[in-house]
């Protein structure tokens, strides 16, 4: 188990972290911040260049889901994190990979008024002898303030907070120990997907509206949003697969075989093993029916009809590719429909 202390630059967590580990038998401290350090001697200085902050990097994201399974491996138990996530697809990407490896996380987040928070960074000495180094780091406390509080809204849904205003560090992780003992800061609700061993084949499901939008919905447990669908299972035709995937994901059962689209080879690209995508046309979804989805909570938070340039702002590189591939498709088939005299519908 993962016991993950959030909260502001400043906020107390790394001070409340030792505390806990005191607290929780057998525990053990795990700071995400050594790996960022250590990539500074592992990457291209070109590389480190092109981002401001190591969280951007993708590898920092999976070492932090690595190491943290490996320590766990090693010493079993519970790991304490102290580490501020303020972007919710972050979050998705590191708490998914963990659901992944079986590793429950309980979120916890720290949240002091602005005003002892604004108190605690001015008076937050890092290095004692480099003055210049010390006020940086403040600096940059201060420009995360906004964008912590930009976040409050998902992070308060997702995470049980505790406000550390009037708390010492102690008082703090004794505070924590209690809602990770009376099930108070409970387990994500995150759906716990094994990582492949393996090329897959995966089915999605393209459903639109009566304005041509289409249906995407956004995952817990990864970063950007998705077409309804998943894994084929062994033995199954990837479209039963694709009608499977949006019963169980949005309960909506569709009453005929959705046409192929698209098929797209995706590469292995370490950590993934890639292999086989396919799109299907799953028809209209009428405003009703759109009306009665429901979403499992533990795997999808939302959902949205959008337009094919909305679609490039939300989907990663790869998916919105093979959507446009399906799109220009599933155009083609019409035409040909309509010049064929077959009713389209």
């Amino acid at each position: 188990m993962i016991v993950w202390i959030n909260g502001a630059f400043s906020a107390g967590k790394t001070s409340a972290a030792r505390e806990l580990v005191d607290l929780i038998p057998n525990s053990t401290f795990y700071d995400p911040e050594l790996i960022g350090a250590g990539l500074r001697y592992l990457l291209p200085q070109k590389r480190l260049a092109e981002v401001t902050d190591f969280q951007d990097l993708p590898i920092w994201r999976r070492l932090v889901v690595d190491t943290a399974a490996a320590v766990l491996a090693e010493v079993s138990g519970v790991l304490v994190v102290p580490m501020t996530l303020l972007r919710q697809e972050y979050r998705d990407e590191i708490f998914g990979g963990l659901a992944s490896r079986r590793i429950p996380v309980r979120h916890v987040l720290l949240s002091p008024e602005e005003t002892i928070l604004r108190k605690r960074i001015a008076d937050r000495v890092e290095f004692a002898d480099d003055p210049e180094h010390s006020e940086r780091i403040r600096q940059w406390a201060y420009e995360h303030i906004e964008p912590y509080r930009a976040a409050l809204g998902w992070l308060t849904r997702d995470a049980h907070p505790i406000d550390t205003s009037a708390l010492s560090p102690y008082e703090t992780a004794e505070r924590i120990a209690e809602a990770v003992r009376t099930g108070a800061a409970a387990a994500c609700e995150i759906v716990q997907t094994p990582e492949p061993t393996a090329e897959t084949v995966a089915a999605g499901v393209l459903l639109f509206d009566e304005h041509d939008r289409v249906l995407l919905v956004d995952p817990t447990y990864k970063p950007g949003w998705e077409f309804p669908g998943g894994v084929v299972e062994a033995g199954e035709a990837p479209a039963q697969a694709g009608i499977r995937e949006v019963a169980e994901e949005i309960g909506i059962h569709l009453d005929r075989v959705p046409k192929l689209l698209v098929v797209d080879w995706e590469a292995p690209e370490p950590p993934g093993y890639g292999g086989l995508r396919m799109l299907f046309d799953g028809g209209l979804l009428p405003g009703a029916d759109a009306e009665r989805l429901l979403l499992p909570g533990s795997e999808l938070r939302g959902w949205r009809f959008v337009t094919e340039e909305e679609a490039a702002t939300m989907l990663p590189t790869t998916r919105y590719e093979r959507l446009r591939w399906a799109l220009r498709a599933r155009e083609r088939s019409t035409v040909l429909n309509l010049e064929a005299g077959v009713p389209v519908g």
